[in-house]
């Protein structure tokens, strides 16, 4: 029986040999890197601003605490301001990654397939996606996983107002969100290349939802270090890639046949 920790350090070894397989070949890296450098520079930039201008926010959004002793009203902005940080950064990974799949469709595509060529033997039934169709069904998940991480955006926000739990619980709820929407976009080119809905892509990867985890918790947090997603993301890709190959065989047939 795969017990959930064991299951995650089987994600975190295809994150592994995601880097073993671009670091060996400098074409894959640098295929990867370039739509990564465009879409970190732009958010990076966005979330610098979000840094400076979070206390006028705070402090906007909280009005009825201007009465209060300082103390306490600096203890409430200083967890609001967490949260709404914490949770901004959850959204700006989903955003990343698809802002980066939508401009380097081509580039990507041609890195998961390589990388069945070499690991898996290759897929004789994917299909061809072409830099149009990606992009389209990157735009139209990536506006339906953004709802969702603004949805849970704002549960993370008021819990942010509880004590202790909004400064201990909610950053690592926030990491866990975020890293499984994430792998949902990191599985989105081989699960489309083998004709697999969204929806059919997120129920088989719940059912092996630590193997998951393991892949991209991982790559949230090296992708919060600066200038680090330009090696991490094309890993990332070639690992979503055997994840991908780890569940596919638990995707339904019905389920796989809807709309791409």
């Amino acid at each position: 029986m795969i017990t959930p920790l064991r299951d995650f350090g089987a994600g975190v070894g295809l994150l592994a040999r995601g880097f073993r397989l671009v670091l060996s070949d400098r074409r894959l890296l640098v295929r990867g890197a370039l739509p990564a450098l465009v879409t970190s520079v732009l958010l990076f930039a966005a979330l610098i601003g979000l840094a400076f201008s979070v206390g006028d926010l705070v402090a906007w959004a909280t009005p009825f605490a201007d009465d209060w002793a300082a103390l306490w009203r600096t203890l409430l902005r200083v967890s609001v301001g967490i949260s709404v940080v914490v949770g901004a950064i959850a959204l700006s990974q989903v955003l990343f990654c698809a802002l980066t799949l939508i401009v380097g469709g081509p580039f990507y595509e041609s890195i998961a397939e390589e990388v069945e060529d070499r690991e898996l033997g290759g897929v004789p039934s994917a299909q061809e996606i072409g830099w149009g169709r990606a992009a389209w069904i990157g735009l139209r998940d990536a506006v339906l996983l953004v709802v969702r991480g603004l949805l849970w955006a704002v549960v993370l926000f008021a819990a942010g107002f509880i004590p202790v739990v909004g400064q201990t619980v909610v950053p690592v709820l926030a990491v866990c969100v975020g890293a499984w929407m994430l792998a949902i976009e990191l599985t989105a080119i081989p699960f489309v290349r083998r004709g697999v809905s969204l929806r059919a892509r997120r129920r088989a990867l719940k059912t092996r939802r630590a193997l998951t985890l393991g892949l991209a918790v991982p790559v949230y947090l090296l992708c919060l270090v600066p200038l680090a997603a330009l090696f991490v993301f094309p890993a990332a890709m070639a690992g979503g890639t055997l994840l991908a190959h780890q569940v596919i065989d638990r995707v339904p047939a019905a389920a796989g046949a809807g709309r791409r």
